[in-house]
């Protein structure tokens, strides 16, 4: 069970969400109509997921999911949505959204984003990412200019482990898997953590 905190300015389809997720066994701790009350409900309710609608007065879900990486809370972040242009999921996936689940979308891929992004693992169409960012998949050539050790820590981010838990893995610290992460940002020319698992998993795939 996850703490959730809904986020869509149409009260009629939080209720929904709301009924969507009690009967999966979540929690709703609060909804919300605007950015600026997410954001505050947010740091009040300390939710474990939070689901935010592109569309919304007083900061929309891209500019309110940059507020909180902003302030550093990488907390798994679904955006629901209607439609979204490319320009739109490239700004999602580059402010390091976890999931974007469509409105159109069964109920139960709702339920499995939030199973995925609690587990530590994006919950995002290769395909729909792809043409957003207008980049071709990762090969394993691509990922080749990786260290060994880069790649084991990009491995083991594919996989969902947080910076602690690779740490303990390979008997290092924390902060140094923060530089490993830093370098391989660098080197592959990404910003975030989704990224990067989308992009080992494709090469993992690929081998």
């Amino acid at each position: 069970m996850s703490r959730v905190l809904i986020a869509d300015d149409h009260p009629f389809f939080r209720l929904g969400v709301n009924a969507v997720l009690q009967m999966g066994g979540h929690q709703v701790i609060a909804m919300t109509g605007d950015g600026h009350a997410t954001l505050d409900a947010i740091r009040r309710e300390d939710p474990e997921v939070v689901l935010l609608d592109v569309r919304m007065p007083g900061g929309d879900g891209i500019s309110t999911l940059k507020a909180l990486r902003e302030r550093h809370d990488e907390r798994p972040v679904i955006i629901l949505t209607v439609e979204m242009t490319n320009g739109q999921v490239a700004d999602a996936v580059r402010a390091g959204v976890n999931g974007i689940v469509f409105k159109h979308d069964s109920e139960n891929r709702l339920l499995d984003a939030i199973d995925a992004v609690t587990n530590g693992l994006p919950y995002l169409d290769g395909k729909l990412i792809e043409h957003a960012l207008s980049t071709p998949p990762a090969s394993p050539a691509c990922l080749a200019i990786l260290t060994p050790k880069e790649q084991e820590v990009a491995d083991h981010v594919a996989r969902g482990l947080r910076n602690k838990d690779i740490a303990a893995l390979l008997e290092t610290t924390e902060g140094t898997i923060k530089v490993h992460l830093h370098r391989v940002y660098t080197k592959l020319g990404i910003s975030n953590r989704t990224e990067l698992a989308m992009m080992a998993r494709t090469n993992e795939t690929a081998r």
